[in-house]
């Protein structure tokens, strides 16, 4: 099997996910992380957990100056998204990457509408509907999370595109003694132009012909029906399996399928943001089961693996020497959700006998959690986005109130229980192993 897999499986698979459009999605999808989590900030004290706290922040004015500093960051993750594919792309082709990225945000604006219709009702002895068109103005709403399909393709497309102008030599060339920073402004002009020229007749072909911008008619044709396969139990296996089973060969699969999934899960949770916002979070509102948070705080919590259950017994069941001290040195990092030291140490990497759990924990949580949600046990998730180093039970209680917290909880005793055994066995290998090569010192010592 081992064979198998190592021949004739991983091969293809670490193919596709070391091309150029992967590998710049992955790279690309970090630069917003550090701003995702800077508005969750914001966010989570717009909609502090505790009503009191909560009312008394609105009560004094500041609700809606959190939720300004939450759109200025968080709300245009998409724009973060697209500098950062397009950049990477460019950057691993070996040319200055900032200008294709900013290349990238024209591409973005220019993609989407440039007007926004509303709809008042004035009340005067009867009920009187104008429509109103706003002109020249930014839906930043195509800047979040609605708009995370173009922000893939658009920097996909212009990384793509810059880098081949520049391999091309097709840009203005300065002299050697002009500063580089000066020189590589001047050499994006040409490109620039002609990738902006071309985002320009995509956008004047859509909307002579199917009077919708491209980011409408991209949302609804492709990223609506893909949030909501993402929504669904493939989505829960994808998420649930591939990041642990990448993990086995020593692949940091969180990451690998993270930086893949995280827009439509980012965009899930978005759309579950709104319904809480507006009081309408449920699933005959429309909202999500699968989001960041369903991945982050109950398929990956205390780590890939949700190997927690496993720490507990090294420490305080295990017979070995070697799992008994790594153990004591993983606990710490685990409450944080950092699990590395137990893959490699003990290790959980390319190990059979650990396999097992490792691979089957995340999908007990992640499809016992979609049930649960699905079943109306537990509410959906309120669209909080919480850095994946939050302690277990404490994101459980930001992303789904006590409910949340409460299964979180139930979730990790559940895989810890799957771990034992196998563990258990494990542990005896190893007392044997330590055993064996106590006897063979002293046969030597003697």
């Amino acid at each position: 099997m081992n064979k198998f897999i190592n021949e004739k499986l991983m091969p293809p698979m670490m193919k596709f996910l070391n091309t150029k459009a992967v590998t710049a999605i992955k790279n690309g999808m970090l630069y917003p992380i550090p701003f995702i989590i800077i508005g969750a900030i914001f966010l989570i004290l717009a909609n502090f957990p505790q009503q009191n706290v909560a009312d008394w922040i609105s009560q004094i004015g500041w609700t809606p100056i959190f939720n300004q500093a939450y759109a200025a960051s968080f709300g245009i993750m998409a724009l973060f998204a697209t500098f950062g594919i397009a950049y990477s792309w460019v950057k691993s082709e070996g040319f200055e990457g900032a200008s294709a990225g900013l290349t990238a945000i024209i591409v973005m604006v220019m993609l989407q509408p440039s007007s926004i219709s509303t709809v008042t009702k004035i009340i005067d002895g009867s009920a009187v509907v104008g429509e109103y068109q706003v002109n020249g103005v930014i839906d930043a709403a195509w800047l979040g999370g609605k708009g995370m399909i173009l922000a893939i393709v658009g920097g996909l497309l212009v990384g793509w595109s810059y880098s081949w102008f520049m391999k091309k030599n097709i840009r203005i060339k300065l002299p050697e003694q002009v500063p580089a920073n000066v020189a590589d402004s001047f050499g994006a002009l040409i490109p620039a132009f002609a990738i902006t020229f071309g985002a320009m007749l995509v956008y004047a072909l859509s909307v002579l012909t199917t009077d919708q911008t491209p980011i409408e008619w991209i949302y609804t044709l492709i990223q609506t029906p893909l949030q909501h396969v993402a929504d669904g139990p493939l989505g829960v296996f994808l998420i649930a399996f591939l990041p642990v089973f990448i993990w086995w060969f020593g692949v940091h699969g969180a990451t690998v399928i993270g930086g893949i999934m995280s827009p439509l899960l980012l965009a899930n949770n978005a759309d579950n943001l709104k319904l809480f916002q507006e009081g309408k979070l449920s699933l005959e509102h429309g909202a999500h089961i699968v989001t960041q948070a369903f991945m982050d705080q109950f398929i990956t919590v205390t780590g890939s693996g949700m190997t927690f259950g496993f720490v507990i017994f090294m420490i305080y069941r295990a017979r070995s020497v070697q799992m008994r001290t790594i153990g004591k040195l993983t606990l710490a990092p685990a409450f944080f959700n950092i699990n590395e030291p137990v893959l490699f140490g003990m290790p959980i990497v390319l190990n059979p006998i650990l396999a097992f759990p490792f691979l089957i924990a995340p999908l007990v949580s992640g499809f016992g959690t979609y049930a649960a949600i699905a079943l109306h046990i537990i509410p959906p998730f309120n669209g909080m986005y919480v850095p994946w180093t939050t302690p277990p039970i404490l994101s459980g209680l930001i992303v789904g109130g006590w409910q949340g917290a409460l299964w979180q909880a139930l979730m990790i005793f559940v895989t810890g229980i799957i771990y034992w055994p196998f563990a258990k066995k494990y542990d005896a290998i190893l007392v044997q192993q330590e055993k064996e090569a106590y006897e063979a010192e002293q046969a030597e010592q003697a």
